[in-house]
This record gives C-alpha cells, sequence and structure tokens, in this order.
C-alpha cells in the first residue's frame, strides 16, 4: 500500500458484483477477487452474497487462517471511502425475563436429594411386602 492508493465509494464497489468481476470491502480496503472465485472453498456464491456492503463481519465470522489473510494482498485494489457506507444499527436483543441457571439446577438438586431416598424406601418396602407375601 503506497501514497497512490486509490479510494472508492460504496456505489463504485457495488458496481463489481458478478461472477465476471466480484469486488469485496473488508477492513476498510477493497477486493478484487474475482480470480479467486472458482478456487473459494465455501464457493462463489459466498463471495457474491457479500458484494455491494462491508462484508468484515462476514469474513471474520468465518474465522479465515493466516494462510488466507496473506493471500488478500495480492487482490487488494484500493481503500473504501468509509463516508459512503451507511452506519449499520446496533444488535440489541429482544427484553426477556432473566432466567437464572444457578437457582434451577439448585431447586432440581434439592429436589432429587428428596426424591431419590423416597424412592429407595418405598422400593425396600415393596420388596420387602413381595418377599413376606410369598
Amino acid at each position: 500500500m503506497g501514497a497512490d492508493d486509490k479510494v472508492f465509494t460504496l456505489e463504485d464497489v457495488s458496481k463489481h458484483n458478478t461472477n465476471k468481476d466480484c469486488w469485496l470491502i473488508i477492513s476498510g480496503k477493497v477486493y478484487d477477487v474475482t480470480k479467486f472465485l472458482e478456487d473459494h472453498p465455501g464457493g462463489d456464491e459466498v463471495l457474491l452474497s457479500a458484494t455491494g456492503k462491508d462484508a468484515t463481519d462476514d469474513f471474520e465470522d468465518v474465522g479465515h487462517s493466516t494462510s488466507a489473510r496473506a493471500m488478500m494482498d495480492e487482490f487488494y485494489v484500493g481503500e473504501i471511502d468509509a463516508s459512503t457506507i451507511p452506519n449499520k444499527p446496533k444488535y440489541t436483543p429482544p427484553k426477556q425475563p432473566h432466567y437464572n441457571q444457578d437457582k434451577t439446577s439448585e431447586f432440581i438438586i434439592k429436589l432429587l436429594q428428596f426424591l431419590v431416598p423416597l424412592l429407595i424406601l418405598g422400593l425396600a418396602i415393596a420388596v420387602r411386602f413381595y418377599t413376606k407375601s410369598t
């Protein structure tokens, strides 16, 4: 990466969205992965579906190897103008009642500590009556 790096807008990169011309945005950098489409282990559909947006999260979620990251240098074409990428709304999980796993486990253990001895006692009594009656 030198001083002559090209800067692209999201609109510029979005135009390259076919299997004959495929560009991706990953970590603020633009990559032309057209020549890599056939060799991509996940298939070309994965790469094509990541065009027209910032594909950083998609790339990181997969957990690419160090060698895969090193390969990216040969596909580098420039930088993305970050002001052209819309801000993603931050994910907020839906409000749910608090579930305390520890208290539930405690309750189950206490219940079993009460019921298992009763079950053993009942079984012992049943065996005693059964053996007496025969």
